[in-house]
């Protein structure tokens, strides 16, 4: 019995108006996880979870794709985060969260309590919060488009700060 190969994923750096971002992508060229520079423990933690003891992160440059993708969405073209090809690991439930995260426009907020009706899930609010928490690729799985049910400024793993930014720069009203 042979013990199973560690997954090597890329870690790289870029920066955006709005701080370092940390772009991890698999052997394939596929972002992996996306997160900010002053959270790399969670990013880490992060892939601990959903690729466990078997990953080894080299730094390393992303795919100019994904890098050109991002550089043109903080450049102004919003849609640009829908090129990235993603590869996302976690439960049934976080897939379906995140792909109701990913169905919300550019330029619109959705409420928790939203989200999870569009799921199907209605009573799931704080699942859905949970598994917006969990979210491992941040801005291109636009978890900073949910809003609290009054339209406050609610959990953002980048923080608020960079929250409002990132709804400003779409265009939302906040």
């Amino acid at each position: 019995m042979t013990d199973a190969q560690p997954e090597t994923l890329t870690l790289d750096r870029m920066e955006t108006p709005i701080g370092q971002a940390l772009l991890v992508t698999d052997t394939d060229g596929v972002l992996c996880a996306f997160d900010w520079g002053d959270h790399e423990t969670r990013l880490r933690r992060l892939l601990s979870r959903y690729y466990g003891a078997r990953v080894l992160l080299l730094d390393g440059a992303a795919p100019r794709g994904i890098r050109a993708a991002l550089t043109a969405y903080f450049d102004g073209d919003l849609g640009a985060l829908d090129a990235i090809p993603c590869r996302r690991t976690g439960s049934a439930f976080q897939q379906s969260a995140w792909d109701a995260l990913r169905k919300i426009p550019v330029g619109q907020t959705v409420s928790y309590g939203e989200q999870a009706r569009r799921m199907g899930k209605p009573k799931a609010v704080r699942a859905v919060g949970l598994a917006n928490g969990a979210n491992p690729i941040g801005l291109v799985i636009p978890c900073h488009r949910v809003i609290g049910a009054n339209g406050s400024l609610t959990g953002y793993g980048g923080g608020l700060e960079r929250k409002l930014w990132l709804l400003r720069h779409e265009g939302a009203m906040v």
